[in-house]
């Protein structure tokens, strides 16, 4: 498939997207309509076309983007930065005041409360309806420390705010397709389920709190033995904890793949 191939694809599907959104009869815009959303990972590859494909498609009222400071730049210059890339180009033309509905906050995944101060806790908690949680660490040669603080106690304090918000309405906590790519696995197919943790989620948090990063790689290196990477362990585990921890909540889990584009 070549690369006009693709882009040829894609506008037939969103002149699609446009007709369904002018019917008036789509279900999705009906769930968005108004509504506010917080985004963890918008800087990231997923995160920056799920914010395009919002703000192009629903009428949002705000979406909150968690952003940490970085290499000098303040997160109103990152967020700035964010939506130069090429993917916002169409909607620059098309819906140019989509940015005065894009909030940086200033936050920290790898954090106890998302590294949020309390004014700002309140502030999202009181407003917001749908969160995208799309951040993680995705170094497959991260140590086990950083991995689970990031991966595992990042996804629990989404869902504890989540939790303490008013109005929510949905979480989607963004998974991988390769949580279970494990030894045993490897010529399985890989169900649309829950799968049996080696470690519970709270006692690997724990121990990545309180161990040194030599001693802990040593704990854990019989447990994670059956995965790849730190990566996909860590989000195997954080999947545990969306099991254990949502009983009667609205919160679903996606597992993206990789994709890969072939020019010729």
């Amino acid at each position: 498939m070549t690369v006009k191939t693709v882009e040829e694809d894609a506008l037939v599907k969103r002149k699609a997207m446009k007709e369904a959104i002018l019917s008036g009869d789509s279900t999705v815009l009906k769930f968005y309509e108004n509504s506010v959303v917080l985004i963890t990972g918008g800087s990231g590859f997923l995160g920056k076309h799920l914010i395009f494909k919002l703000m192009s498609s629903c009428n949002i009222n705000k979406l909150f983007v968690l952003l940490r400071p970085r290499k000098g730049k303040s997160i109103h210059e990152r967020l700035k930065s964010i939506l130069e890339d090429p993917v916002f180009k169409l909607l620059h033309n098309e819906k140019p005041d989509f940015v005065n509905k894009l909030v940086a906050v200033e936050g920290e995944t790898a954090e106890n409360n998302l590294g949020l101060d309390e004014k700002t806790w309140k502030m999202i908690s009181d407003q917001v309806n749908v969160i995208f949680h799309a951040a993680a660490t995705v170094n497959f040669k991260e140590i086990i420390k950083v991995a689970t603080l990031t991966n595992i106690r990042g996804a629990r304090e989404v869902l504890h705010l989540a939790k303490a918000s008013k109005n929510i309405k949905a979480v989607v906590h963004v998974s991988t397709a390769y949580i279970q790519a494990t030894k045993r696995n490897h010529s399985e197919v890989i169900k649309e389920d829950f799968y049996e943790c080696p470690i519970s989620p709270e006692a690997l948090i724990k121990l990545a709190e309180t161990v040194d990063e030599d001693k802990l790689d040593a704990m854990i290196e019989p447990i994670m033995k059956e995965w790849p990477n730190s990566y996909t362990f860590t989000k195997a585990v954080a999947e545990e904890l969306i099991r254990t921890d949502t009983a009667n909540f609205p919160i679903c889990i996606v597992r993206p793949a990789i994709g890969k584009l072939l020019a010729t």
